[in-house]
């Protein structure tokens, strides 16, 4: 690697294994999801996380790890990625592994459309045209008579719009506040929200003592995944990790494979290489840019 991020091939490797707990966090969930209600997953998911923060940060953080000077749009944006975990979840209940990871990867090809009022982005051809490339992907996938659920598509889909806000907030915030509070709001919010709507979501089967890791485990494949990917993003440019993010495409569709016995047909492969190589298109060309894009992990969105 260059001498200007002599770090970098540390940083890829990082990247690479957060990405794989996410999709072990998706493959997990998605598992769990046909036995026991979406919300008490997404509940337990949150709880975890956060208890794993409290542990082992804030004894060295303290007050700096809730320390933000504007809460208000913190707890807005934990809200949002509340809200992606529990549409990404019920979507991977009705739908393959790998056609689900892809509809919610069209969240940056949102937020290209975003950026231009929202954040006063000039938007090029370029990302246009990768928009545009984009949202031919999603069609080829949830294309009609390809066998997906259209209530599941449209759950994948108001992820990625969820998301996308996800990642505008993170633009907004990021100049100012510590990525690590960032991280703490979320699991915070996320905790506590669900907490106090326990009463109300907990069901279905009371779990044996494999399921009950299964479940703890989807908060750990979150926490250390988001604990990489910070870590990742620390040592190395965003504009050389970004492209590497849609790695994640390939490892859903392996496990989707490898798990669930289910491999996309050639019509929903080819839409999700198109959404990969509109992502890439656009990770890619925001290495000209002044400010590139925040990258929020893809972790966070499952959790």
């Amino acid at each position: 690697m260059s001498d200007a991020h002599p770090h970098a091939l540390r940083s890829i490797l990082l990247l690479l294994g957060a990405l794989f707990l996410f999709v072990l966090l998706d493959a997990t969930a998605k598992a769990l999801a046909a036995r026991y209600p979406v919300p008490m997953l997404v509940w337990a998911r949150y709880a975890v996380h956060f208890l794993l923060m409290v542990t082992f940060l804030a004894p060295s953080m303290r007050m700096r790890l809730v320390a933000t000077t504007r809460p208000g749009r913190q707890v807005v944006r934990a809200l949002c990625l509340l809200a992606v975990t529990f549409l990404n979840i019920a979507a991977l209940r009705l739908m393959p592994l790998a056609e689900t990871t892809a509809i919610v990867f069209a969240a940056p090809l949102m937020v290209t459309l975003m950026a231009g009022p929202l954040l006063g982005e000039r938007i090029g051809g370029l990302r246009w045209m990768a928009v545009l490339v984009g949202f031919v992907g999603v069609l080829l996938i949830a294309r009609p008579g390809g066998g997906l659920i259209s209530e599941g598509v449209a759950l994948a889909l108001g992820a990625a719009a969820c998301y996308a806000t996800y990642q505008i907030l993170t633009r907004q915030l990021t100049p100012t506040e510590n990525p690590v509070a960032m991280l703490f709001y979320t699991a915070l919010v996320g905790t506590v929200g669900m907490t106090a709507m326990l009463p109300w979501i907990w069901g279905g089967p009371m779990p044996d003592a494999r399921d009950a890791l299964l479940i703890a485990s989807l908060g750990v494949y979150g926490g250390a995944g988001h604990f990489l990917l910070i870590r990742a993003f620390r040592d190395a440019p965003a504009s050389l990790l970004s492209p590497i993010l849609y790695v994640q495409l390939a490892w859903a569709a392996l496990v989707g494979w490898l798990a669930f016995g289910h491999f996309p047909d050639g019509w929903a492969l080819a839409g999700i290489l198109t959404i990969g190589a509109a992502g890439a298109m656009i990770a890619m060309e925001s290495r000209r840019t002044v400010r590139p894009p925040a990258i929020a992990p893809f972790g966070e969105r499952n959790g």
